[in-house]
């Protein structure tokens, strides 16, 4: 696992900094933050790190920090956020270019086994937020791809690793629960229940520097809690 360097704290969140230089900052977001902030006015992690940054080098007014890239609320993990513009367009290139190695772990109900590439078209309802599976001629579908991986399955639970191959909202939330494997914990989508952390983290990420041009791997285990629980061995195993 990446060291940790620093902690940016935010009211209720600690925010763990992995990764820091002049274009690129890279953090853990803790579950339940906003990756930006919206109209409850609650804490979110581009604001706090707009002010980690100006606090440890000083700089006084607006910090430009580049969020190229988003986890739904409930979900936590590694992210990186641009510090120069150049930068910003550089990931934000590469991520739309699919260049970007992403990798989850989640925790399905059922008992999936070997590996298995799943591909739906998927459909945001802006005004309700929800995204479901949908026919590829509905007029907005989006085409989603992503592989799971069953790594461990233990009371009719199964811990999976998720590469994304495309980058849809709540697509990993949406197609498991598509194919008959709901996500632990998750209210929206699966059979999760209210106070549940949803068992999906962003695990690992792995891209090409933007100026450096070097590959830069960071990564973060899941708390242990939740429907993490049965497989302490399996996850702690990956440090």
């Amino acid at each position: 696992m990446t060291p940790i360097i620093d902690v940016c704290r935010a009211g209720r969140f600690e925010i763990p900094i992995l990764y820091l230089d002049n274009h690129v900052l890279g953090v853990v977001k803790p579950r339940n933050m906003l990756a930006q902030g919206d109209m409850t006015g609650d804490e979110d992690l581009l604001t706090a790190l707009k002010g980690y940054i100006g606090r440890r080098f000083d700089k006084p007014g607006n910090v430009y920090l580049g969020l190229v890239h988003r986890l739904d609320r409930p979900v936590g993990g590694v992210m990186v956020l641009a510090r120069t513009s150049k930068a910003a367009a550089r990931l934000s290139a590469e991520i739309a270019a699919h260049t970007v190695d992403k990798t989850y772990l989640c925790v399905v109900r059922g008992r999936m086994e070997g590996e298995a590439t799943l591909t739906d078209w998927l459909y945001k309802d802006e005004r309700t937020g929800m995204v479901s599976v949908c026919d590829p001629d509905r007029p907005g579908a989006k085409r989603a791809s992503l592989v799971t991986k069953a790594l461990a399955s233990y009371d009719g639970l199964t811990l999976c690793a998720v590469t994304l191959l495309t980058g849809r909202p709540h697509q990993i939330r949406v197609q498991h629960a598509h194919a008959g494997f709901p996500l632990w914990g998750d209210a929206r989508y699966g059979r999760g229940k209210p106070g549940e952390p949803i068992a999906l983290w962003a695990y690992r990420l792995r891209l090409t520097h933007p100026t450096l041009k070097t590959e830069l791997t960071l990564a973060a285990i899941p708390p242990l809690d939740g429907g993490f629980t049965p497989f302490k061995e399996e996850i702690e195993a990956l440090l």
